[in-house]
């Protein structure tokens, strides 16, 4: 159950990011120091503030359950889904070098979350 917590967490941080680019999209000529207050009364940017602070709680619980060595190579999830969200929902153009560094990335959390049914090498436990 902690895994699919933890899911919610990674897509709460995507959407956030979509929403600010949203927001940021109604820019004209991009960020200056004159627009910038403005921006943070654009619905776009205050909703993806608050799925921020959301994911925030969130995060919280995750560490509360399960080790930072477990959980925080699981958050590399969200670039993986940023790219689908990039390619797929703003129509942004997507390298073939962009999908093989994903495919990195899945592989790289398989790696780290691999338990093999049997190993003689013993696992550190710094609780002990």
């Amino acid at each position: 159950m902690i895994y699919v917590i933890l899911l919610a967490n990674v897509c709460l941080l995507v959407c956030g990011q979509l929403f600010w680019k949203l927001g940021l999209g109604s820019l004209k000529g991009g960020l200056t120091a004159s627009n910038l207050f403005p921006l943070f009364l654009n619905p776009w940017i205050l909703l993806g503030l608050f799925l921020y602070v959301i994911a925030t709680v969130v995060w919280f619980y995750v560490l509360s359950k399960m080790p930072l060595s477990v959980a925080y190579p699981m958050q590399s999830l969200s670039y993986v889904l940023a790219l689908f969200v990039s390619r797929y929902i703003l129509k942004e153009q997507v390298s073939w070098t962009q999908w093989i560094g994903v495919l990195i990335i899945l592989a790289g959390v398989a790696v780290v979350h691999y338990q093999p049914a049997h190993t003689d090498v013993p696992v550190i436990n710094p609780e002990r």
